[in-house]
């Protein structure tokens, strides 16, 4: 994502971003608010296109317009944000249009507040698009996963498996081709490939893969897990493999924190979770770390009228002026779900209280 112009007044203004990747999108989802007005490029009939009187078939014109914000709805599979609303700036006035943002789009986001968790996104979005992207690559004998590493957590791309037969040496040079073949594919200009997994497949792969695609062998690295897929990946992730790659990832930063919330909620010890006893800790000052999930934030502030600031909100904002830490964690990877599970909202506390 990069930042192209900013206009604000304090926390009122507008802010117009291109969004360069699928991640760009996701981010924006949990950026735009009800209520906000979002201006970008997009087509729609001219004036006189739904008169049945007129023969002729009216095409679509492209045209700027502003589109106050009243639902969104990421489609990741499809590549598209899509952001539904009433247009209050140029053609049709009035009348309900959605916008489908894609990776490439310039759109300006205008709020009348703008809150720190949007600001953090956007900025964590701008340096995520200077680091190198990562794909990691779960192999055992006859079975192997691809998966790319996104800032909302891991997503599978493709399994693969060995055809049936005797593990034959030309049997198993045709799974490996497979493997390179779809990493060829996927590989982007810039990426690292982790390729991990229990025993000595990977390495034996990773040969195979040196004589197949030289240039890409040369930027990937082995890691050991006990198991491929899913949790082989977040096991890597916990290694802290990635984050060498790229400096500090988002999925495994989360990990980190929920699995030290975990911890203490193991030991009966420093921790809180619900909007009942987290309001309580915080009430006492005694929050260092408050954990919230982004679907839980996203369904309080479309349910509000994107202008008062939902409870998540408050309690956000007293924490930090507190002197502790605001971390929200994607639902589309494990920790998220985890503390979705909790009530969406939890705190890892600076001490243990009697709550």
């Amino acid at each position: 994502m990069k930042v192209m112009k900013k206009e604000m007044k304090g926390r009122t203004g507008e802010i117009t971003l291109l969004a360069d990747t699928l991640e760009d999108l996701w981010h924006l989802r949990y950026i735009i608010d009800p209520n906000d007005v979002v201006f970008a490029l997009t087509k729609r009939k001219p004036e006189g296109a739904d008169d049945k009187i007129r023969p002729e078939k009216l095409e679509k014109v492209t045209v700027r317009l502003g589109v106050r914000v009243e639902s969104t709805e990421f489609h990741k599979f499809a590549n598209r944000l899509r952001i539904h609303g009433v247009i209050v700036s140029g053609m049709d006035m009035g009348m309900h249009h959605t916008l489908n943002i894609e990776e490439g789009t310039s759109l300006t986001i205008a709020k009348e507040i703008w809150k720190n968790d949007q600001f953090d996104r956007i900025n964590e979005a701008e340096e995520a698009s200077k680091r190198p992207s990562v794909v990691i690559v779960g192999i055992e004998e006859g079975d192997a996963d691809i998966g790319l590493v996104r800032h909302y957590g891991v997503e599978p791309y493709s399994h693969i498996r060995q055809s049936s037969g005797k593990r034959e040496n030309g049997l198993r040079d045709v799974f490996f081709k497979e493997i390179a073949d779809q990493l060829n594919f996927v590989y982007k200009d810039g990426a690292a490939i982790v390729l991990c997994g229990p025993g000595f497949t990977k390495d034996d792969f990773l040969i195979y893969f040196k004589k197949a695609y030289p240039d890409l062998a040369s930027k990937s690295v082995t890691e050991d897990s006990s198991m491929i897929g899913v949790s082989g990946f977040l096991e890597v992730l916990k290694k802290g493999s990635i984050d060498k790659i790229m400096h500090e990832s988002r999925i495994s930063r989360e990990t980190n924190y929920m699995d030290a919330f975990l911890k203490e909620v193991s030991l009966d010890g420093k921790a809180a979770y619900g909007p009942a006893d987290v309001q309580n800790a915080i009430d006492f000052g005694a929050v260092e770390t408050l954990l919230v999930a982004d679907e839980k934030l996203r369904e309080e502030r479309e349910a509000a009228d994107g202008k008062t600031d939902t409870k998540i909100e408050s309690m956000m904002q007293e924490v930090e002026r507190s002197q502790g830490k605001v971390i929200i964690l994607s639902t589309e990877f494990e920790p998220g779900r985890k503390l979705a599970s909790f009530g969406g909202i939890a705190a890892i506390l600076r001490y243990k209280m009697g709550l």
